[in-house]
């Protein structure tokens, strides 16, 4: 069921609807999960095969998921970890905004602005088709671009610490999306992006 808030304006122009929700919690609150989630995280390099080469990115992801669930994507399969008090705590707090359910969380940790994510979709077959993702951010402030697959239109939208964005509806299906590198990014980030997966 996609429940879309009129009150928050949808980023996307077309063929998609991305809802930006700025300080969902307070700092004191945002600051204490970011280091809770540095200390208690189980980080490890991402793993990806480009060309049949398997590359160790820089950046750390780590997977949770309820039991059973695995995720597979750039030839990798992930096995999902239990998920932690912090985990639970931060995937309610995603239901709550997004008026969504999620049994499955990505995690990443960029180090600093040398550290970006390439233009994707999320459209893996083990996520329920055009099912919603929530996003939520800790650390610093990163650029998130959107690209149209067709008309190659673009938008981005900066995502600041203790925000969330939702992408819902057809947007993985219709856009790519990008974390884009910047210079003058010098501390890390935190991304939590709560999914929807087949079981």
């Amino acid at each position: 069921m996609q429940l879309f808030n009129n009150s928050i304006p949808n980023i996307l122009p077309i063929d998609g609807t991305v809802q930006y929700h700025e300080n969902v919690m307070q700092p004191l609150l945002t600051k204490h999960y970011y280091d809770e989630l540095l200390k208690n995280i189980e980080w490890a390099n991402d793993e990806v095969i480009i060309f049949g080469k398997k590359i160790i990115t820089r950046r750390k992801v780590a997977w949770y998921a309820d039991d059973g669930i695995s995720y597979t994507y750039s030839g990798i399969n992930k096995a999902g970890l239990p998920w932690n008090a912090q985990l639970m705590e931060l995937k309610k707090i995603a239901e709550n905004i997004s008026n969504h359910t999620f049994n499955a969380c990505l995690l990443n940790l960029y180090h600093d602005g040398n550290e970006g994510m390439g233009w994707h979709s999320d459209n893996e077959k083990t996520i329920v088709q055009n099912s919603a993702i929530a996003t939520l951010s800790f650390g610093a402030t990163r650029k998130f671009a959107f690209k149209h697959k067709i008309s190659k239109l673009t938008t981005s939208i900066l995502l600041s610490n203790g925000s969330a964005l939702i992408m819902e509806g057809e947007t993985q299906t219709n856009w790519l999306h990008a974390i884009t590198k910047s210079t003058k990014v010098t501390s890390p980030r935190i991304s939590l992006t709560f999914r929807k997966m087949v079981t």
